[in-house]
């Protein structure tokens, strides 16, 4: 009984440590690549176990550019896989590029993943250019009309310039700069509208791929719609400027002649205050007169009958005036 609890012991110790084998070391994976032609060590794998790279995600991308006939050393796809890259879409990238006779080196494939661009979309892009909308750019041409313009610009990837390189939003606000320059050095928005290829020989003459990671093909103006008369809005907007402008200089000389007004009714109060106070002294400098004996009593009535003839003329002009007005009227 003991021998055979013994020799039970022993098979388990066996199974267990053949599917730990199996489980560490893929030989699967590994009898996969030997059937396809890629000769790669058990302890290779091993290696890659220990320094925690998944082999699937190396052994498999290996074995499509062995079959592709491209010539990719295990270790550069494992340093790429260390990295942070995406060695099944660079080795995808590599095969496309074979295919459509385009130079592409594993190094500079690698350099385009890492730099965060889609290495296999540019190729496809290389291969089947791209069409680039651009929204809706407003113009303004000498006239002062406003014209509304929308672009479509063709482009292919340029792999040599994929590292470094601007992407899509560079291209199109250079195309609305070249839509703006062109329609604004118009005479009139009719030129534009007569000749809208005007824009694209402009844009292209401008050679704005220049720094960018594409090449444009071509751009072609979908759409050119007239818009707002900007130059009468802003003339209106002038004429009303210059309108509030006048007001506000009137309202201003009325406010100084208000307050002149107001200025010469005030010195009158002063002046008839000071002719009031005056016309008081009067009586207290004749009784000071006639204490001092300066002024006698005859005087002082030929004073008082020549105020009271005075008044009398007054009153008599005074009412004259009303019958001669009505004369006049008549």
């Amino acid at each position: 009984m003991p021998e055979i609890f013994s020799f039970m012991l022993i098979v388990v110790i066996i199974i267990f440590v053949i599917s730990l084998f199996l489980r560490f070391i893929p030989v699967g994976l590994w009898i996969s690549a030997y059937a396809a032609g890629v000769r790669i060590g058990i302890f290779t794998l091993v290696g890659m176990r220990l320094r925690r790279v998944i082999p699937s995600r190396i052994v498999n991308p290996m074995i499509k550019a062995v079959k592709a006939g491209l010539e990719v050393s295990i270790n550069k796809l494992e340093a790429h896989y260390l990295a942070g890259g995406n060695v099944d879409k660079v080795v995808n990238a590599l095969i496309a590029a074979q295919r459509a006779n385009i130079p592409l080196e594993f190094e500079r494939a690698a350099a385009i993943d890492l730099a965060g661009r889609d290495v296999l979309e540019a190729v496809q892009m290389s291969v089947n250019p791209k069409v680039i909308e651009t929204p809706t750019i407003a113009a303004i041409a000498k006239d002062g009309i406003e014209l509304k313009a929308k672009a479509r610009v063709t482009v292919r990837a340029n792999i040599d310039r994929l590292v470094g390189g601007s992407g899509e939003q560079t291209i199109i606000a250079r195309v609305g700069e070249g839509i703006v320059t062109t329609v604004g050095s118009a005479e009139s928005h009719k030129e534009v509208l007569e000749n809208p290829d005007l824009i694209s020989k402009t844009v292209l003459e401008k050679g704005l791929d220049s720094g960018t990671a594409f090449e444009i093909l071509s751009i072609d103006i979908a759409d050119v719609d007239v818009g707002r008369n900007i130059g009468a809005q802003l003339q209106t907007d002038q004429a009303e400027a210059d309108k509030r402008i006048a007001q506000a200089k009137a309202e201003e000389r009325r406010a100084m002649a208000v307050a002149k007004e107001q200025e010469m009714k005030a010195m009158v109060q002063e002046m008839r205050a000071k002719v009031v106070e005056a016309e008081a002294q009067v009586p207290i400098a004749m009784a000071q007169a006639l204490r001092e004996g300066k002024l006698g009593v005859m005087d002082y009535y030929n004073i008082q009958n020549l105020l009271a003839d005075t008044q009398m003329r007054s009153s008599i002009s005074t009412a004259a005036k009303p019958s001669e007005s009505a004369t006049d009227k008549k």
